[in-house]
């Protein structure tokens, strides 16, 4: 996934010449706790936090441009980036907005804090059937009912815990990509068990080829 694709569009922005007051309200009203600073080609020149309003408007300061970070100052993206770098800036910086430039550093977007964990929120709620669906796509020539004996056979392997392949489908299609990284302890013994699987699937066919 691209920044662009899980940017806001329709991001909130304000200009240098505009009261610390209004801005404090406009703020306030869409529920920001950052924004952006715009110059009339909407470039970024500038950008205010909460605080910097809260602190401005105590120390009796009138325009945005008295108290706006430089743009210098703030993590940012090109549209074509991974949403990985995303992902890094707000985890390792702390920050809660990052803009989102195209090539000629216009500002085109904003990735929020809140974005990330709404997209992630969804991943967790996927259904695991749906991970096992890729896979097979992937693994050309597999069907399902192979795919479902090498899952039951790496699952009884790896907890000591007989199960069917018929078991193992009816599991996946009730269980959701959050609920097995918890069981299976984490993401990398997730995604340790599908190459298990996978490659399991491919012995198995090769080895049926071969009789």
């Amino acid at each position: 996934m691209k920044a662009k694709d899980m940017m806001d569009k329709n991001f909130l922005s304000v200009k240098a010449f505009d009261s610390i007051d209004e801005v404090s309200k406009i703020m306030e009203d869409h529920k920001r706790f950052t924004c952006p600073v715009v110059d009339d080609n909407n470039k970024l020149i500038g950008w205010v936090t909460a605080l910097d309003i809260t602190k401005g408007l105590r120390e009796n300061n009138d325009k945005i441009s008295e108290i706006m970070h430089n743009p210098e100052e703030t993590h940012a993206l090109y549209e074509k980036d991974s949403v990985r770098e995303a992902v890094l800036e707000v985890s390792e910086d702390r920050v809660l907005d990052v803009p989102v430039f195209d090539d000629n550093e216009i500002l085109k977007g904003i990735i929020r804090s809140f974005d990330i964990i709404d997209t992630f929120s969804e991943l967790y709620e996927t259904k695991v059937y749906k991970i096992y669906e890729a896979m097979q796509d992937q693994l050309k020539g597999v069907t399902w009912d192979e795919l479902m004996k090498a899952s039951a056979i790496v699952s009884t392997r790896n907890t000591g815990i007989k199960i069917t392949p018929k078991e193992y489908d009816e599991n996946i299609h009730e269980a959701t990509f959050g609920n097995a990284v918890w069981a299976t302890g984490g993401l990398e013994n997730f995604f340790v068990g599908l190459i298990s699987v996978g490659e399991l699937v491919i012995a198995r066919k090769i080895g049926q080829r071969r009789k």
